[in-house]
């Protein structure tokens, strides 16, 4: 809730003084922790509120499906009205009310279709995916490099199975200038598109992708935006969630301008389920990780990690998050004890409770807090109770949905799909063309035509042929970018940034952006 130009997250136990976050500091980053079913979403929805009504657009990903009642006012009850009460909202402005929301779905079932191209995922973001080893991955790395010097456009999976069967058919001439690449490799690489192609490839990798700067948008009213991601299948399928997670980061990474400091985020993102960003990541990636939060708050971005238990995220990720709110965690064992005995250290000491005690005696919408004053300096541990949200708690039913996603503005623009002139397309023109010159001098070199050549021999003609082959197989494709630009230009989705240009949003969007050339 907003008062005097602040965030008013929450009241302090015992003396009733609001507890606030500074909009100008929410780009230094957040903590929201707690174990299930001690008020994590009804913070969520409190500070997602907080950020719309100051004209902020939100992401957020829906878990559970029960941040989806965002698009509907509040219902008054007995426990609401001793709970305004409690913290004397009558006289704060407190009403009841719905929130712009656009609904998003990578499998496009329970929101807009959320799609992507294969060239902006990028080699090491797929590598992870599909769980390539390093030397898979190196081998992903190449492919894309060498669609990038012909001026290949990776749209969805059936280009990038297209170009490595390409690449496999000429492995020895590309050798010369790229390495030996095995066809076993090859092959393990198509046989794990395949696995992701039954999980939803084929859906989320394509045309209308995905642009980022649609998402800083806010309502006739002046309210930000709130972008939810329905993640109920997706988060079944772990890699696959944190991954896009970790693209969309990377995007607005590569997206967006260097602004310093403002009076209040461009956009904050929530990541719910944090752990999975983390969860069996290389070390390479998680310096990477660790780099982008420390430079994307310059871009105006605000991230808060959302998760069961502060310990899953790294100490170097976890020390640059000055906003914490932490429910009660559980400590059942000394290893549990330890941690919480961690995250309590990491606060300014309050003399009036012992922080450790406190987090493990913490009842729902309870929460202990420590937000950066004006000057950046954490305050002190404070003990509260959470605000109430002014949206619907709990599920949607599928009318209120439906509606909801065809309403939004930008429905008519991601909801159909189409499939461009790509790798695919030209690499299968190509084959045909070659298969119909392999005809043409098949048929000009039958025996009688040129006497003298002895059987098994070439002719002239067959020498030639195979001169011409192996020429064109050097140059590959060459005009295929030009070809394409002068019929598509960027008018459609994110091909104009990507004509000629795969490796730019490969290695670059691979794991945020410039980051992996230093």
């Amino acid at each position: 809730m907003i008062e005097e130009n602040k965030i008013w997250m929450a009241s302090v136990q015992g003396d009733g003084t609001h507890s606030y976050m500074y909009p100008k500091m929410a780009n230094r980053h957040g903590l929201v922790a707690g174990a299930t079913g001690t008020g994590k979403t009804v913070t969520l929805k409190v500070l997602a509120e907080s950020f719309s009504d100051m004209g902020v657009p939100v992401f957020l990903a829906d878990v559970k499906g029960d941040l989806a009642g965002m698009v509907n006012p509040g219902a008054d009850s007995d426990d609401m009205q001793k709970r305004i009460e409690k913290f004397g909202l009558d006289d704060s402005g407190f009403s009841f009310q719905s929130y712009p929301v656009t609904f998003w779905d990578l499998f496009g079932k329970n929101g807009i279709q959320l799609r992507t191209t294969v060239s902006e995922m990028g080699p090491l973001l797929l590598s992870r995916i599909m769980g390539l080893n390093a030397l898979q991955s190196d081998l992903l790395t190449i492919a894309f490099k060498i669609a990038d010097d012909n001026e290949l456009l990776l749209v969805d999976t059936k280009d990038l199975k297209a170009l490595l069967n390409f690449i496999n058919e000429n492995a020895k001439d590309f050798s010369k200038d790229y390495g030996n690449m095995s066809s076993t490799s090859i092959a393990t690489i198509i046989r794990a598109i395949v696995a992701l192609e039954l999980a939803g490839g084929e859906t989320f990798f394509g045309e209308t992708a995905l642009n980022i700067n649609d998402w800083f948008t806010t309502d006739s009213n002046g309210k930000g935006m709130i972008h939810i991601l329905d993640s109920q299948s997706l988060i079944n399928n772990s890699k696959l969630y944190s991954t896009f997670l970790l693209w969309m980061l990377s995007e607005m990474f590569e997206t967006l301008p260097e602004v310093g400091d403002l009076d209040k985020p461009k956009m904050v993102f929530f990541f719910d389920e944090a752990h999975l960003l983390f969860k069996d990541a290389p070390k390479s990636l998680l310096e990477k990780i660790d780099q982008v939060v420390k430079l994307i708050r310059s871009k105006g971005i605000g991230i808060y990690f959302v998760t069961q238990n502060p310990r899953d995220i790294p100490d170097s990720v976890l020390s640059q998050l000055g906003n914490k709110i932490v429910h009660g965690l559980r400590a059942y064992t000394p290893a549990d004890q330890k941690q919480v005995k961690a995250i309590a250290d990491s606060f300014r000491i309050n003399p009036d409770f012992n922080t450790y005690e406190t987090m493990l005696n913490l009842g729902t919408a309870e929460a202990v807090v420590s937000f950066l004053d004006e000057k950046g300096i954490p305050t002190v541990a404070q003990k509260v109770n959470i605000l109430p949200p002014k949206s619907q708690m709990g599920e949607i039913d599928s009318e209120t949905r439906e509606r909801a996603i065809k309403s939004a503005p930008l429905y008519e623009k991601y909801s159909e799909t189409f499939d461009p002139d790509s790798a695919y397309e030209f690499l299968q023109r190509r084959g045909m063309e070659k298969e119909k010159e392999a005809q043409k001098q098949n048929a000009q070199s039958k025996p009688g035509a040129k006497p003298g050549v002895k059987s098994g021999g070439q002719t002239g003609v067959q020498k030639a042929a195979k001169s011409t082959a192996k020429n064109a197989t050097k140059s590959v494709i060459g005009t295929l970018g030009r070809e394409v630009g002068k019929s598509l230009g960027s008018n459609f989705g994110s091909i104009g940034k990507k004509l000629g240009g795969n490796l730019g949003a490969s290695l670059g969007r691979g794991i945020l952006s410039t980051l992996f050339s230093k």
